[in-house]
């Protein structure tokens, strides 16, 4: 029995470390477990560095401790089913479900797992072995880069991100204004590593607790001074988030189309009376193409001149010449005009608005390929398009985009002094991917010094303040809008400014301690012995 357990005992503190590490993404008051939850991990993968564990065996408990991460972080899916609103039979829902789930999970753990490998690799060298004070600092530069490899491409979903868990107290995040939100995932996962030193010598037992002190009280000084030297000055309009709270099956019904104009209409007509200059649409709120439809063309221009505001609208546009079709937000100006500019999202849901690697994807398994409830592939815009309103430069993000920190940094860096979300969010129902998805959108505001509105089509909808407070919410299920003053802001934070400088700079971390490594043992001779 001994044995027995001797053998489970590290898989199980593995598999207890993840889900605790991940649960507060999902309940943001538990966020406290962040700053503990790794240590189980940390004190594992420091005692690894004096063992004689393979490298491949830690890589193997890397992939462990993110896939109970990232199921807890995806579960969510589960409340998709059953998904007959895209013509699937119960059988086939529960496949892709679970696919999506612990597939993608275990798919996202297979690349972040590497961080454990790539830690095992270093860690062993005597220039580590001999002064374990830099674990910390290499395994929080590791963990940064793997959350930013997750942004590179569409093999990536950087959902589960440690700040989002610390949202519900977010004077712990507000130092992503200085250095992005990657900044608060370098102090979490050092804290952890540094009270891991606990099981080392008594000098750096004490070292790594006190340096785990420190570390915690920058990023909290670091939030205080940001909120402290915010100052609200600037244009102050009235802004509104319409949720219609129109399920997906009856929107995209053809035969419902009356009454989705007719929610639209009055929901907007109610936010104007009561001051909205700006009015922000859900995505694809109208799932149509506008060209195509003289009656809806009319519709949008004349509610916006009647009512004298700034509409944003999320439809379907297509390129004339290639006929290709993008999801796109659209401006309806005060005077019945559409604006110039057209903003296409860059980041398309897999699986949702096109299929990677179609072809093998239907060979193996062709209910993954018709979930979505598109027939063709959309294809994803390139660039962030700001839209030079009346009211002032809007910067625009739709659904997953929101997720992807250098595309709201591309529109503050083009001139934007808002900045609008249109998602659509059905699909979470009332799960807590709603919250979990807003607070992407609070981090994007606070990196970026900007008020954000965000349009769900059945919640959450909100207006968000530069320093991550919710202003103004309609929850999950609700129809309804959402209107709150905002100030446009046309300052640049310090992350506006650089951008990822701090990933870079924990790359090059990396990179350098390798190179130092390798020296010190020998493996890499600049100077020769004479």
């Amino acid at each position: 029995m001994k044995s027995f357990y001797q053998k489970i005992k590290v898989p199980l503190w593995i598999i207890l470390s993840g889900f605790l590490t991940s649960l507060p993404l999902v309940i943001t008051q538990l966020g406290f477990l962040q700053w503990v939850a790794i240590f189980p991990v940390a004190i594992m993968l420091i005692r690894s560095a004096e063992s004689d564990i393979k490298l491949r065996k830690l890589y193997g408990r890397g992939v462990l401790f993110f896939a109970v991460y990232y199921a807890v972080s995806f579960h969510w899916f589960f409340y998709m089913y059953p998904l007959d609103f895209a013509g699937l039979s119960n059988a086939a829902s529960i496949a892709v479900v679970l696919i999506a789930c612990f597939g993608l999970g275990l798919f996202q753990a297979v690349q972040s797992a590497l961080m454990f490998l790539l830690f095992g690799l270093v860690s062993r060298t005597d220039a580590v072995k001999n002064n374990k004070i830099v674990m910390p600092f290499l395994a929080a530069s590791l963990w940064v880069v793997i959350e930013w490899w997750q942004t590179v491409g569409w093999w990536g979903v950087p959902w589960g991100r440690l700040p989002l868990g610390q949202m519900s107290f977010s004077l712990l995040v507000r130092s992503s204004a200085l250095f992005g939100s990657y900044f608060v995932t370098f102090i979490i996962v050092a804290v952890n590593f540094c009270l891991a030193l606990v099981i080392d010598r008594k000098s750096i037992k004490l070292i790594g607790v006190a340096l785990a002190i420190s570390l915690f009280c920058l990023n909290l000084a670091l939030g205080a001074i940001v909120t402290v030297t915010y100052k609200n000055d600037g244009e102050v309009v009235k802004a509104a988030a319409i949720q219609g709270n129109i399920p997906s099956s009856e929107k995209w019904d053809i035969n419902s189309k009356s009454k989705v104009v007719a929610i639209y209409k009055e929901l907007t007509e109610k936010a104007a009376a009561e001051g909205a200059e700006l009015v922000v649409w859900p995505e694809t709120a109208l799932p149509y193409v506008l060209s195509e439809s003289q009656s809806l063309t009319e519709f949008v221009t004349d509610l916006a001149k009647d009512n004298n505001i700034t509409l944003i609208v999320s439809v379907f546009t297509v390129d004339e010449e290639t006929d290709a079709r993008y999801n796109s937000i659209l401006e309806v100006k005060p005077d019945g005009s559409f604006g110039e500019t057209v903003y296409s999202k860059q980041r398309l849901v897999p699986f949702g608005e096109f299929v990677p690697m179609r072809e093998f994807v239907t060979l193996i398994f062709p209910p993954l390929a018709n979930v979505g409830m598109l027939e063709d592939d959309l294809l994803a815009g390139d660039s962030s398009e700001v839209i030079d309103s009346e009211i002032g430069k809007i910067g625009c993000g739709i659904c997953f985009d929101s997720i992807y920190e250098n595309l709201m940094i591309e529109s503050t860096g083009n001139g934007a002094e808002v900045l609008v979300v249109s998602t659509n969010d059905s699909w979470f129902s009332d799960s807590a991917a709603l919250d979990m998805h807003n607070s992407q959108s609070r981090l994007r505001a606070i990196e970026n010094g900007r008020y954000l509105v965000r349009a769900a089509n059945t919640g959450i909808s909100s207006v968000i303040d530069p320093l991550g407070n919710v202003k103004g919410e309609l929850g999950a299920l609700e129809r309804g809008y959402v209107v709150e003053e905002i100030t446009l802001h046309d300052k640049f934070t310090l992350y506006s400014s650089i951008g990822n400088l701090f990933v870079y700079l924990c790359m090059a971390f990396y990179a350098g301690l390798l190179a130092f490594s390798l020296c010190q043992k020998g493996n890499i001779k600049f100077i020769k012995k004479s």
